[in-house]
């Protein structure tokens, strides 16, 4: 979702930086009135993740791995670390969704066989 503001007339347009700023100062309105915000600045990337006080360190985790995949997911097979990434991915997903829980005998099979998967691309990567 884009949304922006537009610049004043005759003013220059606000760098990504600004907006950070802009919105550090937002967290710190909030943070006077016990509202417990996070902010993580990728300045190289212009990126900016922004974490409410119930986050956990399993969500976290979720939500990062969600970019990983994606990429697994919209790249096919045209690149050849592919496989590597999806099958990674794939195995930290069912990890990730049985952490709190137990794997079950379909979830280890899955995850031999993305196990073999990457084996068998490693070695054609090698070759």
């Amino acid at each position: 979702m884009h949304v922006g503001r537009a610049p004043e007339v005759g003013s220059l347009m606000d760098t990504f930086e600004d907006f950070y700023n802009d919105l550090v100062a937002l967290a710190e309105k909030y943070e006077k009135n016990n509202v417990s915000i996070k902010i993580e600045h990728d300045s190289d990337n212009d990126i900016i993740k922004i974490f409410g006080e119930k986050i956990t360190a399993l969500a976290r985790a979720k939500n990062g791995l969600n970019d990983a995949t994606e990429l697994a997911y919209t790249t096919a097979e045209h690149h050849p670390y592919w496989n590597l990434l999806y099958n990674s991915s794939e195995i930290a997903n069912t990890v990730l969704e049985k952490w709190k829980g137990k794997l079950s005998t379909e979830d280890t099979d899955e995850i031999k066989w993305a196990i073999k998967e990457l084996s068998h691309t490693l070695e054609k990567i090698k070759s």
